[in-house]
């Protein structure tokens, strides 16, 4: 039970992460590796935005090498926390939002639908000043009824 508690609170907390490092590194002094993300697409389907996929990745790897080898302790589910967290903002963030990938490209649900709406105000700002709406999961609830 407390390894369960242990990856939702990380997997929670990771939003708050996503958030602080959306706002202040991404939209700061890495906008660098941020800045094609907000420009139009062309035909390359990697950006240098995909940068932060492989920062995020290192610890969970660490954690998930560190806590296996100490017996699947609180350290392994951390990295299950990141991880998974990770996986859902891949399919929500580059399949549903910005299909990337063309799994699937409708949904009737009115939270996925507001997640691309709040995503597509963050968006409006092709600069990195002015921006709104930095999480994945948490949308405000005035998303819901544009």
């Amino acid at each position: 039970m407390i390894s369960f508690l242990i990856f939702l609170g990380v997997f929670l907390f990771m939003e708050c992460v996503t958030w602080l490092t959306h706002k202040y590194l991404m939209h700061g002094f890495m906008w660098y590796f941020h800045e094609d993300h907000h420009q139009p697409k062309y035909a390359n389907i990697f950006e240098r935005n995909d940068i932060f996929f492989a920062i995020f990745a290192i610890p969970s790897i660490v954690l998930f090498s560190v806590g296996a080898e100490a017996g699947f302790n609180y350290l392994f589910f951390i990295g299950l926390g990141i991880t998974a967290y990770g996986f859902c903002y891949f399919m929500i963030h580059d399949v549903l939002i910005h299909q990337r990938f063309k799994w699937f490209k409708t949904t009737k649900n009115r939270y996925l639908i507001g997640l691309r709406k709040a995503h597509k105000v963050h968006h409006k700002k092709m600069g990195k000043e002015g921006s709104e709406v930095f999480g994945m999961l948490y949308v405000p609830f005035k998303y819901y009824n544009m």
